[in-house]
C-alpha cells in the first residue's frame, strides 16, 4: 500500500544524483557541500529510491552539524525514511535517532527546539515517541512563545495517536492549564484547537466561561471558536441560541476574516430574521470595503443565497447592493445587477431606477473601454424594471432615447426595443415618445436600429402632425433624389475596372447570419456596426443616415423605410381631408420607392438588390398605386396586433414560470407542527425566541427533512460483474457538480480469504482518479464497501473502466475480474437555461465548433419530435409556443441549456415534412468547447430514433 506523503518537492529527473557523491559530500565539512547532498538525498528519496547506505553516514557526520538548514533538511530527511519493517516493527537502528531528538528538545536554541516539536507533530510510531514525552512537556512551560505553540501542537498530535490517551493520559487537563495563563496569540489558539478536537466539553466550557470577553481574543482563535460553534450546534439544535449571541458579538470584530466567518456561521445556525440582517448587513459592508475584485465576486455569491432564501430581508438591503456598481469591474456589476433585479418592489423601484439613470450619464463622460458593454447591461437592466413597473417608464424612456445613436450597436438595439415595447403598453406616453424619436431619427448610425424605429414610426404615428412629421424627417434622411447621377454611373463603371479591391472588400465582410427561425440569410457586416461612407458612391453624413446606409448596398432597410412609407401614406388617407395633400404625399412616395429600385439595379453599388427586398418594395408600389380595404386592415391593424400577442405570450410565459417555482410544496400532510406559543420563554433572549420559532416553521414545511428518494436511488445502482463470478460488484453513482462518487459495494462469493484485493480504476474523457487505490482482505462470504472520488473539469461524455485483481492463499498468481464500463451522461451536467434572441445569435455566431446530425427517426410529427429531443437532451425550448402552432409541414426551434461549469449548449432544429411522412432535416449543435458539441451530438444520435 502506498504511504502517505507530507512533503511534495519538484524533482528534474534529467539529472539524477549518485549515492556515492551524496555520501562523499555528506562525510565532508563544507556545510554548503553538505546542504546540497541532503538535499538531493531527501529527493531521490520522495522519488522512490530508498539509499539504505546513507543512514549511518548521516548518524556520524549530519546528526552532531550546529548548521540550522542542516538541522531542518536532516529533520525532513528522517520525516520521510523507512522507520518499520515489513511486519511493522521499528527498525533497532531507530534507537540512534531518539536520542538525537531528546537532545534537540532540550537545546538552548530555541529554532531547533521549535523545529524538533514541529517533527514530532508528523511522526506516527509509537516506540520513538514515548521516550521524548517528558522533554515535550517540559516545553510547555517554555518561556519563548514560538515553542510554546509547536510544543501544544506536538501534544495533540501524540494524543490523537491509535495509543496516545495511554501515552497521554491527563494531557487535555495540561492544556487547559495551559490555555489558562497563556498569552501568546498564536499558542492560545493551538491549545484551544486541541481542545476543540480532542475534549471537546472541556473546549465548550471554557468558551462559556469567558463569553465576556471572546470580542478581545486574537483572529486565530477567533476562528478557531467559530469552527467549534459549527461543530457542537451541528450535534445539538437546542443549544444554539447561546452561541449565536457569541457569534454576533463577533460581528464587531476588527478582522475582515473573522466576520466573514461569522455572517457564514449566521445564516448556517440561523433563520431568525435578526440574525439573517445582521449576516447581510456583514456581507453588504465587506462589499463596499473590500478591494479586492474576488473577494467581492465571493460576497455576492453569499449575498444571492440570502436573496432566494430570505428576500424579504435582503428587499430592505437593496440600495447598499447598489453600491457595488462603482466597481470597475464588469462582472462584479453584472452580478450586482442579477441580484438588484430580482429583489425590487414597487417600494424601492423609485429609488433604484434613479440610481441606474446616474449610472448611465455617468458612462457617457468616462472614457473607460467597456462603457459600451457597461451602459448595454443598464439599458437592459432598466428595460426589465419599467416592464414589471411601467409607472417609471416614462422617468427613463426619454432619458434612454438618447442612446439610439450609440456607437455601441448592441446597446443601441436595446434602447430601440425597449422603446418600442413602452410605446405599447403605456398609451399615455406615445405622443412623446414619437416626438423624441422623430426628433433623434438623424442620429442613428446602425441599420438593425433604423429598421426598429422605422416600423415604431409606421405604427404608432396616428395624428395628422405625426403623419406628416414622419414622412418629413425620413426624406429629409433619404436627402435628394435620385441616389445618384448618369455621370456617377459612368465613373463608377470604369472606377470598378480600375480599382476591384474596393469590391472584394465589401464582399469578403458579408458573412451567414441566423434568423429567428434558425435559417440563415447573407447580411452585410455594414448593418451591423456603424455605417462608413461607401467608396464608390457619393453619401456624407451630412446627406442624412438613411440614405448613407442604403448606399453600402442594405436594401432589407430599404424595403422596411417602403413599408415605413407605405403605412404612413395610407394612414394619411384617413386623416388628411385635403385629397391633393394626399395624392402629393403618395407621389412623392412611390418616387423614392421606383429611386431604391433603380439604385438596386445600377452598377454603381457591388451588389445587386436582392430578390425578396426587390418583391417587397414593388408589393409597396403595386399597394400604393390600388389600395382595398382589405389590404389597408392588414397593414394598419394586423401587424400592431401580432405585436401585442406576442407582448402578452412573453408576460404570460413569465407568470407561468413564477407560479411553478410558488407551487414547489415542501410540507407533508402528516408532519408535525410546533406550536410555539405554548413553549416555555424563560430565560430566552428575542434573538432565542426568533430561532425556535423559524426551526419550528422549518420542521412544518419540511425543511430538515432529507428527501432522498429511495427507489429513486435504486435506478442509478450500476452491476459491475456477473453473477457467477468469484467478486460480485455494483456501484451506485452520484454525480456532484465537479466530481463524481462511485460506492462500490464488493461481496466475496467464494469459501476463501481474498487477499491484497484492491479495485483498480481508469478514467477516459476529462476526468481524474483522486486517490490511488487501496489493497483489502474480505474474508468468505462477506462484503466491503469503496468509495472512488473523480474529478471532473468539462461538460463531455466520459467512461470508468476498471478491473479488481485479488490473491488467494492456494493460488500463487493473481486473479483478475474485469469490471463493465460506467458511462458518465452529458445530461448529468446540463440543465435547461433562458438567454435572449440576441443573444442566443451572438453566441450562435461566435461557438467555433458545430456538430450536424441529420434527423432520422419514425416519429412523424414535427411538434412531437421536437418535444421528444427536449425531454432526451434536458434543454430549454427558446422559440415561443405561439411561433410553433399551426400545420405547415415545416417547423424550426432553438434549444438552450448551460452547464454546471458555465458552458453554453445552443442547438437548432430544422425539419421538414416529406410527401411519404417522414421528417427530414437537421439538427446542428453549438458550442465553445469541443467536448460539449460532441456528446450531445452522440446523445442526439442515439436517442432520436424515438417510437421505441
Amino acid at each position: 500500500m502506498e504511504k502517505s506523503c507530507n512533503l511534495l518537492i519538484h524533482f528534474d529527473k534529467g539529472t539524477p544524483a549518485i549515492a556515492n557523491e551524496i555520501k562523499e559530500a555528506l562525510e565532508g565539512n563544507d556545510v554548503p557541500a553538505k546542504i546540497d547532498a541532503m538535499k538531493k538525498a531527501i529527493m531521490l528519496l520522495l522519488n522512490g529510491e530508498t539509499l539504505p547506505q546513507l543512514f549511518i553516514t548521516i548518524v556520524r557526520y549530519v546528526l552532531p552539524s550546529e548548521d540550522h538548514t542542516v538541522q531542518k533538511l536532516l529533520l525532513l530527511y528522517l520525516e520521510i525514511i523507512e522507520k518499520t519493517d515489513t511486519k511493522g516493527r521499528v527498525l533497532p537502528e531507530m534507537i540512534l535517532i531518539c536520542q538525537n531528538l531528546r537532545n534537540n528538545l532540550q537545546h538552548p536554541n530555541e529554532y531547533i527546539r521549535g523545529v524538533t516539536l514541529r517533527f514530532l507533530c508528523r511522526l506516527n510510531e509509537t516506540e520513538i515517541i514515548e521516550p521524548l514525552i517528558p522533554s515535550v512537556l517540559q516545553n510547555l512551560e517554555h518561556r519563548h512563545p514560538f515553542i510554546r505553540r509547536n510544543a501544544i501542537l506536538a501534544v495533540m498530535s501524540i494524543y490523537k495517536l491509535p495509543q496516545g490517551e495511554q501515552l497521554l493520559v491527563d494531557a487535555p487537563e495540561m492544556i487547559e492549564k495551559v490555555l489558562s495563563t497563556e498569552q501568546d496569540a498564536s499558542a492560545k489558539r493551538n491549545a484551544f484547537l486541541m481542545l476543540f478536537t480532542c475534549a471537546q466539553d472541556r473546549a465548550v466550557n471554557y468558551l462559556l466561561t469567558h463569553v465576556d470577553r471572546v470580542s478581545e481574543w486574537g483572529e486565530l482563535l477567533q476562528m478557531v471558536v467559530l469552527e467549534l460553534i459549527r461543530k457542537v450546534c451541528r450535534t445539538n439544535r437546542a443549544e444554539k441560541g447561546k452561541y449565536i449571541k457569541i457569534i454576533i458579538s463577533l460581528l464587531n470584530a476588527p478582522s475582515t476574516a473573522v466576520i466573514y466567518e461569522c455572517a457564514g456561521t449566521l445564516v448556517s445556525l440561523s433563520s431568525a430574521p435578526t440574525a439573517i440582517r445582521a449576516a447581510a448587513n456583514t456581507y453588504c459592508q465587506l462589499l463596499l470595503s473590500q478591494s479586492d475584485h474576488n473577494v467581492k465576486l465571493i460576497v455576492l455569491d453569499r449575498l444571492n443565497e440570502l436573496k432566494s432564501s430570505h428576500r424579504d430581508i435582503m428587499v430592505d438591503l437593496i440600495m447598499d447592493v447598489l453600491r457595488a456598481l462603482s466597481s470597475p469591474n464588469l462582472d462584479i456589476r453584472r452580478k450586482t445587477l442579477d441580484i438588484v433585479l430580482e429583489l425590487i418592489t414597487p417600494r424601492n423601484i423609485n429609488e433604484v431606477v434613479l440610481m441606474l439613470k446616474k449610472e448611465v450619464m455617468k458612462t457617457q463622460s468616462g472614457e473607460l473601454e467597456k462603457n459600451g458593454e457597461y451602459r448595454q447591461m443598464l439599458i437592459q437592466a432598466i428595460h426589465s424594471c419599467a416592464i414589471k413597473f411601467p409607472e417609471v417608464a416614462s422617468t427613463v424612456v426619454h432619458l434612454l432615447m438618447d442612446f439610439l445613436g450609440d456607437s455601441n450597436v448592441a446597446s443601441a438595439v436595446d434602447v430601440v426595443v425597449f422603446v418600442r415595447e413602452i410605446i405599447e403598453t403605456n398609451p399615455k406616453l406615445r405622443v412623446s415618445i414619437i416626438t423624441r424619436l422623430l426628433d433623434t431619427f438623424y442620429q442613428i448610425r446602425a441599420a438593425r436600429v433604423c429598421s426598429c424605429a422605422l416600423w415604431i414610426i409606421g405604427e404608432y404615428c396616428l395624428s395628422l402632425s405625426e403623419v406628416e412629421s414622419g414622412m418629413a424627417t425620413i426624406k429629409q434622411c433619404l436627402g435628394e433624389l435620385p441616389f445618384y447621377s448618369v455621370s456617377e454611373e459612368g465613373e463608377a463603371t470604369d472606377a470598378s475596372k480600375k480599382t476591384p479591391q474596393a469590391n472584394s472588400i465589401t464582399v469578403s465582410s458579408r458573412r451567414p447570419a441566423v434568423l429567428a427561425d434558425g435559417t440563415y440569410a447573407t447580411q452585410s457586416a455594414a448593418s451591423e456596426t456603424a455605417f462608413s461612407a461607401p467608396t464608390v458612391v457619393q453619401g456624407s453624413l451630412a446627406s442624412g443616415n438613411l440614405r448613407s446606409l442604403l448606399l453600402t448596398g442594405d436594401f432589407f432597410l430599404g424595403a422596411v423605410v417602403a413599408c415605413t412609407l407605405t403605412k404612413l401614406v395610407l394612414r394619411l388617407q384617413e386623416v388628411q381631408p385635403s385629397k391633393v395633400e394626399v395624392n402629393k404625399a403618395t407621389t412623392q412616395a412611390l418616387l423614392i420607392f421606383v429611386s431604391m429600385l433603380q439604385l438596386g439595379q445600377s452598377p454603381v453599388l457591388p451588389h445587386p438588390i436582392d430578390n425578396d427586398s426587390n418583391d417587397r418594395i414593388v408589393l409597396c408600389i403595386r399597394l400604393l398605386c390600388d389600395t382595398g380595404d382589405g389590404i389597408r386592415k392588414i397593414w394598419l391593424q394586423s401587424c400592431r396586433q401580432s405585436f401585442v400577442k406576442m407582448l402578452s405570450e412573453k408576460q404570460l410565459r413569465e407568470t407561468e414560470e413564477l407560479k411553478a417555482k410558488a407551487q414547489v410544496s415542501h410540507a407533508q400532510p402528516d408532519d408535525l407542527i410546533d406550536f410555539y406559543h405554548l413553549k416555555s420563554r424563560k430565560g430566552m433572549s428575542q434573538l432565542e425566541l426568533e430561532d425556535e420559532v423559524q426551526d419550528d416553521l422549518k420542521r412544518a414545511t419540511g425543511e430538515f427533512v432529507n428527501d432522498n428518494d429511495d427507489a429513486n436511488k435504486l435506478n442509478r445502482i450500476l452491476q459491475l460483474t456477473g453473477f457467477s463470478d468469484p467478486v460480485y460488484a455494483e456501484a451506485y453513482v452520484t454525480v456532484h457538480h465537479y466530481d463524481i462518487v462511485l460506492d462500490i459495494t464488493v461481496i466475496n462469493r467464494t469459501k476463501e480469504t481474498l487477499q491484497n484485493l484492491c479495485l483498480e480504476l481508469a478514467t477516459m474523457g476529462d476526468m481524474k482518479l483522486v486517490e490511488r487505490p487501496q489493497n483489502y482482505t474480505l474474508a468468505p462470504e462477506s462484503s466491503k464497501q469503496i468509495k472512488a472520488n473523480i474529478k471532473v473539469s468539462s461538460t463531455e461524455t466520459g467512461v470508468i473502466f476498471g478491473n479488481i485483481v485479488y490473491e488467494t492463499s492456494n493460488v500463487l498468481e493473481r486473479t483478475v475480474v474485469v469490471l463493465n464500463d460506467i458511462h458518465i451522461d452529458i445530461m448529468d451536467y446540463i440543465s435547461p437555461a433562458v438567454c435572449t434572441d440576441a443573444a442566443f445569435r451572438t453566441m450562435w455566431a461566435e461557438f467555433e465548433w458545430e456538430n450536424k446530425v441529420a434527423v432520422n427517426t419514425v416519429i412523424q410529427d414535427e411538434k412531437e419530435f421536437l418535444n421528444h429531443i427536449i425531454k432526451s437532451t434536458n434543454m430549454k425550448c427558446l422559440t415561443p409556443v405561439s411561433a410553433l402552432d399551426d400545420e405547415c409541414g415545416f417547423l424550426a426551434a432553438n434549444l438552450y441549456a448551460k452547464s454546471v461549469f458555465g458552458e453554453d449548449a445552443l442547438v437548432n432544429l430544422s425539419v421538414e415534412k416529406q410527401a411519404d411522412g417522414k421528417l427530414s432535416g437537421y439538427i446542428r449543435i453549438r458550442s465553445k468547447t469541443q467536448g460539449i458539441a460532441l456528446s450531445l451530438g452522440d446523445k442526439i444520435t442515439l436517442k432520436q430514433k424515438g417510437g421505441g
